[in-house]
């Protein structure tokens, strides 16, 4: 069969070279942006007198009637054809003949290719970030429920201070945020039109890119354009975004594996976001949480396939780029899976806040708060933190947690304690005190919940608020070059 590009060869390709080098296995899932860049370059043909307004009108209908096929599973897709360029071309001259051909007049599938990528990434990065706010929105349910409990806070894995959980789950708020933020600034970056860069050198026809970059949505145009068709910079940071936000993920569930465990019991998973296990009846396994952690990996893999790939290209298209797009298409299905799977998951588990207290009441994670009461009282704060290790470690050696010794033996150690460290050393008391800004007291965790639904107001009315915003949609104006 009959390349398009073929006229320069006199033999057909090696079926096995074909099948090695056909993307479209997976890039057919462009052909939405394909058609899409498709239709603003041949009515910027015809605004420019390239093409006459009946070949546009033409070729416009037969794209769209090519997506209604695509759209109900009815186009023939073609390996021989090599990627979704093709097949789609192709079609469009078996529907209106020559003048099919005429589309690809000042294009190439080098500009053509990273343009669709371009608008594909810009959708990606709205859907992620419409899900990054719904899992928020679960955590600020969750933790505005939670604002009374207190649990053990960790460091090294090791019980360290109280903390509310309401102050633990807003973490995890604050980290999308950041996610949020990241997705933002890589939208930005993906806004920018290379449609008109040709192959690598422009093209001998007068094009208009500011006109196409208009229809398309986008708010600027490449200035150069071998960097136009060689950048794939804005594909590397929405990886490198994604396995940012991807790692909070596994964090989370790290943290949900744990608690699950008989050893915490901290959680229960929701029947739905769990599994059992062939042989052992009495398992209930956190496999979702679990999922969390493991894809984490593949994410990371994705971007770091993608730089390898580009590392060594000198400027200005090779079809080692071909690759970003696997990689790509991975990254954000896996990112989106897992953002959905979190939001139900933690929306349905169950918090045992009797465990979370009796875990609170026996360690000694009120220890800095025994230092902090010498501290008060007078001694310098490293003598206190000195005086609280030697009344810790009597205390293990006795089988006794702080509250439960008796005033006397606390005055073995200093003759400033007096009745009023017992009070001073309850849950409740601990995490009172810790009222400094971003702290766990009652007072600042309600402050980061009231700032918390402020900024979720705002993205969900399409303002600004907590980092960076874009807009996506195809409604913004591209500066005219004069």
């Amino acid at each position: 069969m009959k390349k398009l590009w073929g006229g320069r060869f006199t033999k057909a390709a090696d079926k096995l070279a074909e099948g090695f080098t056909a993307s479209i296995g997976f890039d057919r899932r462009l052909w939405h942006q394909d058609i899409r860049g498709s239709i603003a370059h041949a009515r910027m043909l015809g605004r420019q007198g390239i093409l006459r307004a009946e070949e546009v009108e033409a070729i416009v209908r037969a794209l769209e009637e090519i997506a209604r096929e695509i759209e109900d599973g009815t186009f023939p897709f073609r390996q021989e054809y090599e990627d979704i360029h093709l097949n789609i071309e192709k079609r469009l001259i078996e529907k209106i003949g020559p003048v099919g051909g005429k589309l690809h007049t000042a294009r190439s599938r080098n500009d053509q290719v990273v343009t669709d990528v371009h608008l594909y990434v810009k959708e990606e990065v709205a859907a992620i970030r419409g899900l990054i706010r719904d899992l928020q929105a679960v955590i600020l349910d969750r933790a505005s429920g939670e604002t009374g409990t207190i649990m053990p806070g960790y460091t090294h894995l090791q019980r360290a201070q109280p903390v509310l959980l309401a102050h633990h789950l807003l973490a995890y708020f604050w980290m999308l945020e950041r996610d949020d933020g990241r997705f933002a600034d890589c939208a930005r970056r993906a806004d920018v039109s290379p449609l008109g860069a040709g192959a690598l050198a422009g093209t001998t026809f007068p094009i208009d890119r500011h006109v196409t970059a208009a229809d398309l949505g986008f708010s600027a145009v490449y200035e150069n354009s071998i960097d136009a068709v060689s950048d794939r910079d804005f594909i590397v940071e929405f990886l490198a975004a994604a396995a940012i936000c991807q790692m909070h993920l596994s964090r989370l569930g790290e943290e949900l594996v744990n608690w699950s465990s008989a050893e915490f019991g901290f959680v229960e998973m929701d029947d739905a976001f769990a599994t059992g296990s062939s042989i052992m009846p009495q398992k209930k396994n956190p496999d979702v949480a679990e999922l969390l952690r493991g894809k984490a990996g593949r994410v990371y893999g994705d971007l770091v396939a993608l730089l390898t790939v580009l590392k060594g290209l000198p400027l200005a298209y090779h079809t080692d780029l071909q690759e970003d797009k696997e990689r790509l298409f991975d990254a954000a299905d896996t990112l989106k899976a897992s953002l959905a799977v979190a939001a139900g998951m933690l929306a349905t588990l169950r918090f045992r806040r009797d465990r979370m207290r009796e875990a609170v009441r026996r360690d000694y994670s009120n220890a800095t708060d025994l230092a902090d009461y010498l501290a008060r009282k007078g001694l310098p704060f490293r003598e206190a933190h000195e005086v609280t290790g030697r009344i810790v470690l009597y205390a293990i050696e006795r089988g006794k947690y702080l509250g439960e010794l008796s005033l006397e033996e606390y005055r073995q150690f200093s003759d400033r304690i007096g009745e009023d460290l017992y009070a001073a050393l309850t849950p409740e008391a601990v995490v009172e005190g810790r009222a400094s800004y971003g702290g766990t007291a009652p007072a600042e965790v309600a402050r980061q919940l009231e700032k918390a639904r402020a900024i979720l107001a705002a993205k969900n009315s399409g303002q600004t608020q907590g980092g960076s915003d874009t807009k996506t949609e195809d409604d913004r104006p591209v500066p005219r070059r004069r």
